[in-house]
């Protein structure tokens, strides 16, 4: 088997093949094997019949089609390995000379990845935003920590208040008769909780344990039950025990028990430096995706329908993985944005598909351009970091990774670093302060501007 390639665009390839008619003899006998069992000759049984009486009786070329289908896709996976094209589709087939005792030729066009024309990527501008971390942050990040030292003691020398925690016996009736999922014995209930019915919560408020009483409630217009909505109930609730939080004081003790530090100074210093590391890694992450977006932006590519669909799928597939995760039905939420077919979920997903795989063209463009590498140190710090957030040994997990997966994970740091590489190489303007919300009459105002700067500058270079 003899072969050439030539690209014959951006995008794609032709692999123009010629197979010496001694091996194109053995697949059409290879394809008379296969077929001749399929193949009724009156006077034979089926498949004794001789082969040349076949191809007398339906054509030369009976076997031609299952012998091509034999042929093909040895030649062709040869060819494009041997080449280290990187094909996107299935190929489509012309074939040019096909016959009994000659030489087959057929040629092979297919979708590779396509060429990436670079924009600038060096010496970009972005501003990062890095607001102060504000007292509220650090009191919610410590009231963190306070709830898992907190414990609960029982009470039993006052009525029930707001905020405790009551175990109670329930039965609710409807015009005095018992409703399906209305009774329930051992019901833990924080007051002030909303977690029951309105107006439930309150009215137990005042109670002490041992005592019932009757609880007139009515059930909202919009409850999930159809046969309760806007039904006056009445329950009857017997108070079985109180209980309170016990809240830990924040002091040198507490920092002691949730933390390395000795000192509550220290404990709230390391959470500010904490959340100022946090604050720091998600801006420049912001930063990074707004730089890349520049370097998409300025390059040029034509990337074929194929890439785009495979990316629309691998969406559309995590979605629904999302969906599951939650409990919920990815079908429910289509139907619910209008889309009822193939066609349709394509075109939607499409700008963000698109974009994906722009990004990742470009960066696995920069990646060849500066030579970017991966160390061994990079791949361990990987996969240790992936066991840490599967809970398993790094060792057991990497002694399970396939030669693929673990080619993709040296990929994926290979873009990581060429993303870092964008980064280190902008020019970065910090702010200390939050970043300013666009309204909608603003991002208009900036768009029409945007338009007319590009018309202008369209106007000056028909007048050169």
């Amino acid at each position: 088997m003899a072969y050439t390639a030539e690209k014959i665009s951006g995008n794609q390839v032709r692999f123009n093949f010629t197979v010496p008619a001694e091996d194109f003899e053995k697949a059409i006998q290879q394809a008379y094997l296969k077929e001749r069992k399929r193949i009724s000759v009156p006077g034979f049984r089926k498949g004794r019949a001789p082969r040349k009486l076949i191809e007398n009786m339906f054509g030369e070329g009976v076997f031609f089609e299952t012998a091509f289908d034999i042929l093909f896709p040895k030649v062709y996976e040869e060819a494009v390995k041997a080449e280290g094209t990187k094909v996107v589709d299935s190929p489509s087939i012309d074939i040019e000379e096909i016959a009994s005792d000659k030489d087959l030729e057929f040629s092979a066009t297919v979708y590779v990845v396509p060429d990436v024309e670079l924009g600038n990527y060096k010496g970009l501008k972005a501003v990062q935003y890095l607001p102060p971390v504000s007292d509220e942050e650090i009191n919610r990040r410590i009231e963190r920590d306070v709830e898992t030292v907190t414990t609960r003691e029982s009470v039993s020398d006052r009525a029930v208040e707001d905020g405790d925690y009551c175990n109670i016996d329930y039965k609710g009736t409807l015009d005095g008769v018992p409703f399906d999922g209305g009774t329930a014995e051992g019901q833990e209930l924080q007051i002030g909780s909303g977690m029951f019915i309105p107006g439930f919560e309150p009215q137990l408020i005042g109670m002490n344990i041992g005592e019932e009483q009757d609880i007139n409630v009515t059930f909202p217009e919009n409850y999930h039950a159809e046969n309760l909505k806007g039904k006056e109930a009445v329950f009857n609730v017997k108070l079985n025990a109180i209980q309170v939080e016990v809240r830990p004081e924040l002091d040198d003790e507490f920092a002691q028990d949730v933390s390395e530090y000795e000192s509550f100074e220290e404990y709230k210093e390391a959470i500010k430096k904490e959340l100022e590391d946090i604050a720091k890694e998600n801006s420049e992450v912001k930063v990074k995706d707004q730089l890349l977006n520049q370097v998409v932006d300025a390059s040029d590519c034509d990337i074929p329908q194929a890439m785009i669909d495979d990316e629309v799928s691998q969406i559309v597939r995590q979605m629904s993985l999302q969906f599951a995760y939650q409990g919920m039905k990815f079908g429910d939420y289509m139907r619910y944005m209008g889309i009822d077919s193939r066609e349709k979920l394509i075109e939607h997903y499409s700008p963000s598909a698109t974009m994906n795989v722009k990004q990742t063209l470009v960066l696995e463009a920069i990646v060849e351009k500066e030579a970017i590498v991966e160390s061994e140190e990079d791949l361990d710090e990987f996969i240790t970091e992936y066991a840490k957030q599967e809970g398993r040994e790094t060792e057991e997990l990497k002694k399970s990774l396939s030669e693929d997966t673990i080619e993709e994970i040296r990929s994926l740091i290979r873009k990581r670093k060429a993303s870092e590489f964008i980064f280190e190489n902008a020019k970065i303007e910090v702010k200390e302060e939050e970043e300013p919300q666009l309204n909608a009459q603003e991002m208009v105002k900036q768009f029409e501007e945007a338009l007319d700067e590009a018309d202008e500058q369209e106007e000056k270079e028909e007048e050169k």
